[in-house]
């Protein structure tokens, strides 16, 4: 072989060699699974070089932004509605959701002996936090669990609702409320203490929560939108789950 036709042949390999060029990733990320993805994304970044730009709030007000054309790439809800009524409107990807975790609701006291159980509902206590049961599927948990013990409508005087289950959270944290119902993964993981005493609500007092993503329609080409799909549907992100108190789905 002559070196002219090798300096070519070499020339047409180089650009397979190289590696895929960085992108970002718009990712709208329900409240609950907010410290969880701080967790996920160095991982994410150490294993792809790809980057995420993370926006955080209610299921339902980070749907209402994708329907009214906000620039998103993937979707972490924290049901399976949304993602669904997304899907069924044709705004996601071929085969681009998934359910990517399934949470837990505790009751939830920041000081040691705030919370004995669920006898703790019937004591004397100023504020209960829950987040808003109509836009944020936690609060609709905690909803679903306060009727199954019968204390929905005695409670409705001392109940302040939060946008979504950050700000339920954050009432209990300041002290605004003496209680909360708050997702397991905001007092678990590996940077929470401990603190504080909880219940954690066995899960025949509300419905699975199934927490599902989509890679929106826009992102179908996006290698590094389909990249961070990849590592949720895969074994990576198990064990940062479990240390937040998710469940780890079985695997589609």
């Amino acid at each position: 072989m002559s070196r002219r036709i090798s300096r070519a042949v070499l020339a047409l390999a180089l650009p397979a060699a190289l590696p895929v060029q960085a992108g970002e990733v718009r990712v709208a990320v329900a409240s609950n699974f907010s410290s969880a993805i701080q967790a996920i994304e160095p991982e994410f970044e150490r294993a792809t070089g790809h980057r995420l730009r993370i926006s955080t709030g209610s299921t339902g007000k980070l749907y209402a932004q994708i329907r009214n054309g906000a620039p998103f790439d993937v979707f972490l809800a924290a049901d399976t509605r949304r993602p669904r009524k997304l899907d069924e409107a044709g705004e996601v990807a071929e085969n681009g959701r998934f359910t990517y975790a399934r949470g837990r609701i505790a009751l939830w006291g920041p000081h040691p002996k705030d919370v004995a159980g669920p006898e703790t509902l019937a004591g004397d206590f100023r504020h209960l936090a829950i987040a808003n049961p109509r836009t944020a599927p936690y609060g609709l948990a905690a909803r679903q669990t306060l009727k199954a013990l019968g204390r929905w409508s005695e409670l409705q005087g001392r109940m302040v609702r939060g946008e979504n289950i950050g700000q339920a959270y954050q009432f209990v944290a300041s002290d605004n409320a003496d209680l909360g119902f708050v997702a397991l993964s905001q007092i678990s993981g590996p940077n929470r203490p401990g603190s504080g005493s909880r219940w954690l609500v066995p899960q025949r007092h509300y419905e699975p929560i199934r927490q599902q993503a989509v890679l929106l329609r826009d992102a179908t080409d996006s290698q590094a939108a389909r990249a961070f799909v990849d590592f949720l549907r895969g074994s990576g992100p198990a064990e940062i789950l479990r240390d937040f108190g998710y469940g780890v789905p079985a695997r589609e």
